[in-house]
């Protein structure tokens, strides 16, 4: 049926305005950034993808570039990096020799005349500090003709120390006991490098830790002490290695010391008319029996008689110097583990503890009973932060400066910071009631003088480092700028070359 509605009704009706027009039919699509319409663009290709059919022999995997094989240099060999690392030079033939330079010996280290000059290490005692690892890789030793020290006057006072005790006076047979501290290059490691010249000087028997890291960090063998004691580890390795340092440094002393009294740990190994070296070399030789070896040597050092059958062959023991160079890492738990997979204190190893145990008094007679010192440091440079060693070093200046335990101004552990007990009763330290036994010190080194600084840029300016008028106040700038006289600051000032046009 044909509609009603014409084609000249429908040329009648009123032409639609382009608004309501949609936009398809109104505007023409134009690409952005492009001049011709879309209609007239390329269609856009489909990517491949790799779910369709592979084409003839064309892998279906991504595919790899092969990389070219690089030379690569062969690694060092086991054990060179750590050696090229701790490598001490003590010579540097560039630099100029200081004429008229005194050696640090017997009659210098007292002499305060001295003090603010640089004294030379005596160079046939090279070879025993070297054996104590008393030089430090950076120490600054090579960029001098030879090593030498500066004379400050913590050294003269630590000289006339070492000449009270060796001497035939009342101070004959003198324990003291320090521990030293400071800012970080202020010569706590060379202030011990002293000591062991001293030391050595004087015919004294050297024990040294130089590393107490290397004991906590399970770089090394141990062992419960024995069946019965489970709770105590011993390190025989360790303990090997400390023996070898003595006896190679101390061979000349020992050589002429012989057993004085029977040894049953030892299992008659220990005969009698045996010396002192041959009786470390059993330690040295044979690391299972280290730890009873030391102890018989220890025992023989510190006896004053000789026990019966023995008097014939014994002869007066030397003072002992203990020095162990970062006492802090002694102060937490170690990286072994018991039995129980529990962590091991390192007061719980028998290496630690005895070298701890010089810092309390003698019940009946002094710890070394034949006179010595006990001069331990801490590090700033590599120093775990411990807060009870921190509370314990403060309570050793206050009973130094005469503050009662028992006063209100005795310094305290805070009750909430879980301090460790241990480590406070390590250096729970008294007054001891032998006359011939000193208490526990602390001894803080802080910069030198500015005389004592004007002689070591002296020494830097005759060993050819220095081009500079040095008077006061050249020295006085450079003080200041050190810190008010570090001696590692003022090193570092000093070993600049500056060329004067």
């Amino acid at each position: 049926m044909v509609s009603s509605f014409c084609w000249g009704c429908l040329t009648r009706l009123r032409p639609a305005s382009r608004a309501i027009l949609p936009p398809s039919l109104t505007t023409t699509r134009v690409a952005a950034f492009h001049s011709s319409q879309v209609q007239y663009a390329m269609p856009a290709k489909k990517k491949a993808s790799l779910d369709g059919p592979p084409k003839y022999r064309q892998a279906k995997s991504a595919k790899m570039k092969k990389k070219k094989p690089v030379d690569r240099p062969r690694p060092p060999p086991v054990g060179e990096r750590k050696t090229l690392r701790k490598r001490i030079v003590l010579s540097n033939p560039n630099a100029l020799e200081v004429e008229g330079m005194p050696d640090l010996t017997g009659e210098t280290m007292v002499d305060a005349r001295l003090r603010g000059t640089v004294l030379g290490l005596p160079l046939p005692m090279l070879d025993q500090l070297r054996a104590v690892q008393a030089f430090k890789p950076k120490q600054g030793w090579s960029i001098f003709r030879r090593p030498g020290t500066v004379m400050r006057r913590e050294t003269v006072e630590l000289g006339r120390l070492f000449d009270q005790i060796s001497s035939d006076g009342e101070d004959k047979g003198k324990v003291v006991k320090r521990i030293v501290t400071g800012v970080r290059g202020s010569g706590k490691s060379v202030h011990l490098l002293q000591a062991m010249t001293m030391a050595f000087g004087k015919k004294w028997v050297v024990f040294t830790v130089p590393e107490p890291q290397d004991l906590v960090i399970a770089h090394t063998g141990y062992a419960p002490l024995s069946d019965e004691v489970q709770n105590l580890y011993v390190q025989n390795e360790a303990t090997a290695a400390m023996l070898s340092r003595t006896v190679t440094a101390n061979s000349e002393v020992l050589g002429g010391l012989k057993v004085s009294r029977e040894h049953p740990a030892l299992r008659k190994a220990a005969k009698a008319g045996m010396s002192l070296v041959e009786l470390a070399n059993l330690g040295i030789n044979d690391p299972a029996i280290a730890w009873p070896v030391f102890e018989a040597l220890w025992a023989e050092l510190t006896a004053t008689s000789a026990a019966p059958g023995y008097e014939k062959a014994f002869n007066p023991r030397p003072p002992i110097l203990a020095t162990v160079d970062g006492l802090a890492h002694w102060m937490r738990n170690t990286e072994y583990r018991s039995a129980e997979f529990e962590p091991v204190h390192a007061h719980d190893l028998v290496f630690v503890q005895h070298f701890l145990s010089l810092l309390k008094p003698g019940a009946k007679q002094p710890t070394l009973s034949n006179g010595g010192m006990v001069l331990y440091s801490t590090s700033a440079s590599n120093n775990p932060t411990i807060y009870s060693f921190e509370v314990a070093l403060k309570q050793i200046a206050a009973r130094q400066a005469g503050v009662s335990p028992s006063s209100p101004e005795f310094p305290q552990a805070d009750p909430y910071s879980k301090a460790d007990k241990r480590v406070l009763d390590a250096f729970d330290s008294p007054k001891s009631t032998l006359a011939k036994e000193g208490s526990l010190e602390l001894q803080t080194l802080g910069g030198l003088t500015r005389d004592e600084a004007r002689g070591l840029m002296e020494y830097f300016a005759r060993s050819g480092l220095l081009r500079e008028n040095i008077n006061d106040e050249w020295v006085g700038e450079k003080w200041s700028l050190a810190g008010g006289g570090v001696v590692g600051e003022l090193e570092k000032l000093g070993r600049r070359l500056r060329v004067i046009a």
